[in-house]
């Protein structure tokens, strides 16, 4: 299975548009790869707070038309990094007052939308991200041809009971596209491999480039086995990694090291 993350630079001078056709290209750059995966809230910045309201897009608007499209011309399995999702009908006024959330969209090779998540765990302690959206509820998986993957967003990467959430509804993959400041990027790939080596599965984390309100990115994607080890890893601006994954090795190491198996606490 090849999974190949484009960490895209999202730079505040460029026009949203312009942007969405530069992902979409990439996207169909990367025709041969099973998995494509864009960033977190790549169309407006992670955290130009501001930008959410003006922004915000409902599940069929133009970020996920553009995407689908690119996913059906590569042929690829494409997890569309997040959107600021906006509920209210599509003519309501744009700061009406309805729930924003920071929602994750995968998309099938034939451009049928296969999954949403909306983030759970939202970044700001009571302010930013916190404040101006409403947090999801729900775990989310869905079944690729050769492997389950679980949802995740940036900040839930710190909340390590979701994911176990996500091996329970059957998780042997863990998407997470992020917007990650580069102050903490150490706890960036810290936590990612933790994440793997504790749940034996493999961690796709696809991160941004660029400078969003301010914030400097961390970049550094990087891909983790479920043994903890880091099978690629970018530097730190705009970046295309691509990487061959064997899902095979998932069941083989829950086998050989069964740890899942004596878990106790459970919710």
């Amino acid at each position: 299975m090849r999974a190949s993350l484009i960490q895209l630079g999202v730079d505040p001078a460029e026009p949203v548009d312009a942007r969405r056709a530069r992902a979409a290209a990439l996207v169909r750059e990367q025709r041969g790869s099973d998995l494509v995966v864009l960033p977190e809230l790549w169309t407006v910045g992670a955290f130009a707070y501001e930008s959410f309201a003006p922004g915000a897009e409902p599940l069929d608007g133009p970020t996920a038309t553009a995407m689908a499209q690119a996913a059906r011309d590569a042929g690829v399995w494409l997890h569309a990094g997040s959107i600021v999702e906006r509920t209210a009908p599509a003519d309501a006024p744009a700061a009406d007052g309805s729930p924003l959330y920071n929602t994750s969209l995968v998309f099938s090779p034939s451009g049928e939308r296969a999954a949403a998540y909306r983030k759970i765990h939202r970044f700001g302690f009571d302010k930013g991200e916190a404040v101006l959206m409403d947090a999801g509820t729900e775990p989310v998986t869905v079944r690729l041809p050769e492997i389950t993957a679980g949802l995740a967003t940036c900040y839930d990467l710190r909340f390590p009971e979701l994911f176990r959430a996500l091996v329970d509804e059957g998780a042997q993959l863990f998407v997470v596209p992020a917007g990650w400041p580069a102050r903490r990027r150490e706890h960036w790939t810290l936590l990612a491999r933790a994440r793997a080596l504790e749940n034996q599965s493999y961690v796709l984390a696809c991160g941004t480039a660029g400078t969003h309100a301010g914030v400097e990115q961390a970049g550094h994607s990087i891909v983790v086995d479920p043994w903890g080890e880091v099978l690629a890893e970018a530097g730190a601006g705009e970046e295309v990694l691509t990487v061959d994954l064997d899902p095979d090795r998932v069941a083989a190491i829950r086998e050989d090291f069964p740890a899942l198996k004596d878990r106790v606490l459970r919710s």
